[in-house]
């Protein structure tokens, strides 16, 4: 237990510390191959893991290389300006507004790649629009957390959602069916608490005079207008492929490609040069991180999470599903949440209740926002700021995380139990 403790510890330091550009992927491999060396994992383990989670990856890169290319016909810009209009021109509702724009974001193209994408864009109108630093850092900070908030009503919103409903063969449908009432509670609640608490840096007016029209941002109108039926088409792909039990990776990667492939058609984007600039470190991080969890489940840990699980099943509904989501949501914030959902869906598959499984997920998606490393989405999400710019140290955050955190998380659990 301590070599596989010590191993898992190590490797998710240098994640989080990335020492002279060592990327996730990489430390993750590394900490795989110490793992498997050391005799913690086996290589029957490594194909067990890998049987896990690569639709997960796959479809969490199809994903990504959708909203890329969604990204460069100008899809994401046109719909935060729109957002920014229609506020016309009051601050409050501009940022009531922004997170609305982020959770419907979040859901159809994962909480990873609202943080990669929709975060330079806003903060890039937020500069164009003079606001001040603390107007912009309560803007950011804002969306950083409903990218993962509102990341629950469909499989591929996030990657823990992926991995837990393959792992309990879920179905998309019904997977959407059981979170779509927490998903509009997690919006609507995190939407109000945030506001609360940062109102005071939020400007009664904004000029929004300053901003170019929607309309200007569209490199191509025509793939513009052809991406909202394709959008439409590959949703319904989804719960197609759930009726006749297709992986979700079919849809996500196939599309992606699909689309990367019409928008190379039409010169809107450059195929090779998009495949290669895709988060491919993910694919590695997943498999090599899950590779190092699986170690501290040959350990043990797994069977003493599941004796305290069974025993909170046995407290009756409401206490089983709010502490499971807290224990997930704790876990997540200390060792990041890829690593928890693992070790908490193969704790769970001997407890027998289904509840726990979505509370763990809640769990598993809101807790990260309590640390900066929390979660793989929070990661980049402090990556692309910092190219830009914008500092936000490791105790402003997480100062922000834990006193917003903890309410939102008890009311979304006890929107499940309800």
């Amino acid at each position: 237990m301590l070599l596989a403790i010590s191993i898992f510890l190590v490797t998710l330091i240098f994640i989080i510390w990335q020492p002279k550009g060592l990327q996730i992927g990489t430390s993750a491999i590394i900490g795989a191959v110490v793992a498997l060396l050391a005799g913690v994992v086996s290589l029957g383990d490594v194909v067990i893991v890998t049987e896990i989670v690569w639709d997960a990856t796959l479809a969490f890169i199809g994903i990504i290389i959708l909203s890329m290319v969604l990204d460069e016909i100008g899809f994401f810009e046109w719909s935060a300006l729109k957002m920014a209009k229609f506020a016309n021109g009051s601050g409050h509702k501009m940022f009531v507004y922004s997170l609305i724009l982020g959770s419907i974001v979040s859901a159809l193209f994962a909480n990873d790649g609202a943080a990669l994408i929709l975060t330079p864009i806003l903060l890039a109108k937020m500069r164009i629009l003079k606001l001040n630093v603390k107007t912009i850092l309560a803007f950011l900070l804002a969306g950083g957390f409903i990218s993962d908030s509102a990341s629950l009503p469909l499989v591929f919103s996030n990657l823990t959602n992926i991995v837990t409903a393959n792992y309990f063969d879920i179905g998309f449908i019904e997977y959407s069916l059981n979170m779509i009432i927490p998903y509009i509670v997690s919006t609507f609640v995190s939407i109000l608490i945030l506001w609360l608490f940062l109102r005071k840096d939020i400007p009664q007016k904004v000029d929004i005079n300053l901003l170019k029209n929607p309309e200007d941002v569209l490199k191509n109108k025509t793939l513009f207008y052809f991406s909202w039926v394709f959008l439409a088409l590959l949703l319904m792909g989804y719960f197609i492929g759930d009726k006749y039990n297709i992986p979700i990776s079919i849809f996500a990667l196939g599309g992606g490609l699909v689309f990367l492939a019409i928008a190379t058609y039409f010169k809107s984007a450059k195929a090779w040069l998009t495949i290669k600039t895709a988060p491919w470190q993910v694919v590695w991080f997943s498999i090599g991180l899950y590779i190092v969890v699986y170690g501290l489940k040959n350990a043990g840990l797994t069977d003493y999470l599941a004796s305290i699980l069974q025993n909170l099943n046995n407290q009756g509904e409401v206490i089983a599903i709010v502490a499971t989501g807290f224990l997930s949501a704790f876990l997540s914030a200390i060792m990041n949440n890829m690593p928890t959902v693992m070790i908490m869906d193969i704790a769970l598959t001997d407890v027998g209740n289904q509840a726990l499984v979505y509370a763990n997920i809640i769990g598993c998606n809101l807790g990260p926002k309590m640390t900066p490393f929390g979660s793989l989405a929070t990661l980049l999400w402090l990556h692309v700021l910092a190219q830009k710019g914008v500092k936000i140290s490791f105790w402003e955050y997480s100062k922000f995380g834990l006193m917003v955190t903890p309410p939102i998380l008890l009311i979304v659990l006890l929107s499940i139990s309800i």
